[in-house]
Order: C-alpha cells, then sequence, then structure tokens
C-alpha cells in the first residue's frame, strides 16, 4: 500500500469513528450519552533552560512535543499544566509560554496552571501562560524579577602566581571577567539589561493578569515571593486548590485527568533516568561505560546550580 493510499485510508477511518460516536451518543446508555469531560495533564517540573549534559532542563525543546500533543487530544475540556519550578531561563520561559498560548488559541482550549511546591520567576512566567492559576496554601509563589550571579577570583591568581593572558577583538569582549576586578561599566551595562529583561517579565504579568493584581505594583514586582494565601490576596492567583479538587468542581466527580508524558532520550530511559536530582544521578554514573568524565563534571556542576535555584526559595 503507497504512502497516499494509506492517506485515504486513514481519512476514511476517522470519518467512520467519528460517525460512531455519534451513535453511540443516542444510545440509551449514560457513559456513551454523557461520557466523563477529558482533561490532558502536562508536568513542567524543574529549572528551566538547558542544564548538563547528562540532564535536560525544561526548554522549548524538551517540551514541545508534549504540549502540542496535550493541546491536539480529541474532546478534551482543558489542558491542566503542573508547575513546580523555581525559574531559570527567561528566554525559555518566554518561549513556552507563547507556545501555550499560540496552541491554546488555535486549538480554544482553556489552560489551567496548577503551582505545587514553587512557580517562582520562571516558573511563575509560565504559570501566567494559563487562563487561571490555582496553588496550595503553602506554595512559593512570585519573585517576579531578574537576578544575575557568578564569582570573582582576581586575587586568586595573582596570590598563586598565575599569570593570565588574554587577547581579544572587540574592546567590550571580556566584559564582566571573573579574574579581574568588576568594571563599574560592565556592572553599568549588566543592570541595564536585567532592567529590560524585568521590564518584560513585568509586561506579560500585566498582559495575562489585567484586572486581576490587587497590591501595589512596586510590591508584586519587587522580586519578592509569598505563600499561595498571600499571592491570592494580591491577585497573582485564582484560587486555592489542588488539580483533582479545582478539575472535579469545574468538570464533574468523574472528570478524567489524561498524563501527557514528555519523551526521554534512549539513554536516559535505558538508565531509567527523568527529572529528579541531577547530583545523584551524576554520582551513580561514574562507573557506566560510555559515560566521560566530562559528562559527569558537567553534570555535577548542573546539580549544584540547579540546586542553588531551590535553594533561594527553601526548598
Amino acid at each position: 500500500m503507497s504512502f497516499q493510499q494509506l492517506q485515504v485510508f486513514g481519512t476514511i477511518l476517522i470519518r467512520h469513528i467519528m460517525k460512531l460516536k455519534k451513535l453511540l451518543a443516542k444510545l440509551p446508555i449514560e457513559c456513551f450519552r454523557n461520557p466523563p469531560a477529558k482533561v490532558a495533564v502536562v508536568a513542567l517540573n524543574g529549572v528551566i533552560g538547558a542544564a548538563g549534559p547528562m540532564r535536560s532542563g525544561l526548554t522549548l525543546a524538551s517540551v514541545e512535543d508534549q504540549l502540542t500533543e496535550a493541546f491536539k487530544m480529541d474532546d478534551i475540556k482543558a489542558v491542566a499544566l503542573s508547575i513546580n519550578s523555581p525559574g531559570g531561563s527567561p528566554v525559555q520561559s518566554d518561549l513556552i509560554g507563547r507556545l501555550i498560548r499560540d496552541l491554546a488559541d488555535k486549538h480554544e482550549v482553556k489552560v489551567y496552571a496548577f503551582c505545587e511546591d514553587v512557580a517562582a520567576s520562571g516558573g511563575y512566567w509560565l504559570a501566567c501562560a494559563a487562563d487561571e492559576i490555582y496553588a496550595m496554601e503553602s506554595s512559593v509563589i512570585g519573585s517576579i524579577g531578574v537576578i544575575s550571579s557568578g564569582f570573582g577570583f582576581p586575587e586568586l591568581i595573582k596570590k598563586h602566581g598565575i599569570e593570565r593572558r588574554v587577547r581579544t577583538s572587540g574592546d567590550l569582549k571580556s566584559t564582566l571577567d571573573p579574574f579581574e576586578k568588576e568594571n563599574p561599566k560592565d556592572v553599568k551595562r549588566l543592570k541595564g539589561i536585567l532592567t529590560q529583561i524585568h521590564e518584560n517579565f513585568m509586561d506579560w504579568v500585566r498582559g495575562r493578569r489585567t484586572g486581576k493584581l490587587k497590591a501595589d505594583e512596586k510590591e508584586i514586582f519587587s522580586g519578592e515571593f509569598w505563600t499561595g494565601v498571600t499571592a491570592k490576596e494580591y491577585g497573582l492567583i485564582d484560587g486555592l486548590g489542588s488539580m483533582h479538587q479545582i478539575m472535579r468542581f469545574e468538570y464533574g466527580e468523574k472528570v478524567k485527568l489524561i498524563k501527557v508524558e514528555g519523551k526521554r532520550s534512549w539513554l536516559k530511559a535505558k538508565l531509567g533516568l527523568g527529572g529528579g536530582d541531577a547530583l545523584l544521578k551524576g554520582a551513580g554514573l561514574a562507573g557506566l561505560g560510555g559515560v566521560n568524565a566530562a559528562d559527569i563534571a558537567g553534570g555535577m556542576m548542573a546539580a549544584v546550580e540547579e540546586r542553588a535555584h531551590w535553594d533561594r526559595y527553601g526548598l
């Protein structure tokens, strides 16, 4: 059978399935006449952005297929986002958020966000892609700000008699060199970039939460974070409750929550790796063939950086 014949066969099959659904709906059987509502569930967990060679954070590339599949499901009433993220890359947050809105508008599907332990910084950026946001009383919400951090070692190489040789083409190519003392002009430029990114973040929140924000913008956009209770008072979320509670209230006791799982690489599937603690994974991979020292070192560094993201919120 040729590819063209398969296409024709697939089209005919779909038509017959649709007709069968209509016929079943006319039968005097409750499960056919009033089937339970279906809600697609997508988990967005972890630090946002590329993480390291042995693990991946949340990126557009890692979640695009998963989100697309969720919105394309037949007869779904809504898509529910389960969010547990301390933030990360503002660019990836923006890309994922825009994709969610594009898919929601294209398929005319309502989106709910359910914040678990934390939806802060980029995690809250993702939550704002939803039409309604819910959290638990003790969830950590907010941190609408931008941060850049690093280390400086200007005295370290001097102390050990190390001569560092740097050649550049472009006067500002070595901006923010950690082995040089901070240059006030470099700091000023960096703050300008951070301010612009912060403005983009604030515009996104204002647009998505139009008419809902109740606290003073100076406080909301200060970078501070709050519990779910305070976040509700400030209008950052729409209510308190779990996914199961809210979905049963909205779509009935028999609502079906259908998890849409992301695809894992062959290596991760073989080793049983998912989105857990990168530090333990990195250590556990030390004796495995085909995993080099650079990968392990990169995984360990990624784990430290990831841990720092979570530690900011006491988690």
